[in-house]
């Protein structure tokens, strides 16, 4: 299957395309994983991209299309993928059916996780990230055993900028405006399946695959 995974922030994405694309045994790629490494590697468009990074611009939608692009050309996605952060606004979104089109395939399906944003806000702002070892806590999910403290190591706990409220709605703002058109998009295209995405990540994960199952080949 060819699937693309799209959601709010702090929808789960992460966790589960990990899941799914197991269960459906296709690689995962997301665009962090995509842009690490190029970058680390050295590749002419990781180059590039980190000139853009370095400078604190974003990168260019045909940089990160042209990323995208070399990866689906990689022998494990013949059999299908699941994609991750990709894309994230409609010029994305044409561009990932030139590209699927032009290796000879096509897009199965795209899972929409859908979560409000009071959760959202939630979910992020409740995080606190260890400054020694940097694992993540959560206030609600797995708070630590002592305030302000990580149980792993011992080292004080505090809240990352892009998790405090102010900047999580934001985020949200930003998914609205560029993300969340493509749902549309691909509403038309008769391919979006749509998913509530709040309770256990268990739970979560059955709906997923349920809702995929009609989609599967």
């Amino acid at each position: 299957m060819r699937v693309v995974l799209v959601g709010p922030p702090g929808a789960g994405k992460g966790t589960q395309a990990q899941f799914v694309a197991q269960h459906l045994s296709v690689p995962k790629i997301s665009t962090g994983d995509i842009f690490r490494a190029n970058v680390s590697s050295g590749t002419p468009l990781g180059i590039e991209a980190r000139r853009y990074m370095d400078a604190g611009d974003l990168v260019p939608d045909e940089v990160t299309s042209d990323m995208v692009r070399q990866r689906l050309l990689e022998e494990d996605c013949a059999k299908g993928f699941l994609l991750d952060g990709f894309p994230r606004n409609l010029t994305q979104a044409h561009v990932l059916e030139d590209i699927v089109l032009g290796i000879g395939q096509r897009l199965d399906v795209v899972l929409e996780l859908v979560v409000d944003d009071d959760e959202v806000v939630r979910r992020l702002s409740g995080r606190r990230t260890c400054r020694q070892c940097n694992h993540v806590w959560h206030l609600d999910f797995d708070p630590p055993s002592r305030e302000g403290i990580c149980d792993a190591c011992g080292g004080e706990l505090f809240q990352r900028d892009d998790d405090k409220a102010d900047t999580v709605l934001h985020r949200l703002e930003v998914y609205y405006t560029d993300t969340s058109p493509i749902v549309g998009h691909y509403a038309n295209l008769g391919i979006l399946v749509g998913i509530d995405a709040t309770g256990p990540v268990d739970d979560v994960t059955d709906r997923a695959l349920a809702a995929l199952r009609p989609f599967e080949r």
